[in-house]
């Protein structure tokens, strides 16, 4: 398994949008740019939710309404952080793929916020239909806030393994 997804990622560098990334001086801190853009969309958004979940915020909505009015940035902001993220990793993949903290980011952080996420974007709707949220949707929120942060830290160790 080791040696195929190794090969995968040998692949994908030497794929012509691997290349442009990695030998353009510009390419690579564009492309940067445009994945922190999303993940400041997604995570915004979700933050808002959450936070609102939590009780946190003006009560001009409920949680639920909230959720309604930002879920298609919140998977507009996604799906640029997943091509975004996608071509970075395509430009250096193999050493990527070597790094302790990108192994702990995207084999355990990222799926495990995710489908947190999800579970907890479904139940806002039940949750959130009144103004006091019930605690396990506090709680939910609070769980989901700490993932994403956990998920931001070990991307910020990446650069030092």
């Amino acid at each position: 398994m080791h040696d195929s997804f190794l090969g995968f990622c040998k692949w994908l560098e030497s794929t012509w949008w691997g290349t442009d990334v990695r030998s353009s001086l510009w390419v690579y801190p564009f492309i940067q740019l445009i994945h922190f853009s999303g993940l400041s969309l997604w995570l915004g958004t979700t933050a808002a939710v959450d936070m609102r979940l939590l009780g946190v915020g003006k009560q001009r909505q409920t949680a639920a309404q909230l959720s309604d009015a930002l879920i298609v940035w919140n998977w507009i902001g996604f799906c640029v952080v997943v091509l975004g993220g996608f071509l970075l990793f395509s430009a250096t993949a193999s050493t990527y793929f070597a790094n302790p903290a990108f192994q702990v980011k995207l084999g355990m952080l990222v799926p495990f916020a995710l489908v947190w996420h999800i579970v907890v974007q479904q139940k806002t709707s039940t949750w959130g239909q009144t103004p006091e949220t019930p605690a396990v949707a506090k709680f939910a929120g609070l769980v989901e806030l700490l993932l994403w942060i956990s998920v931001v830290t070990a991307a910020v160790e990446i650069p030092n393994h």
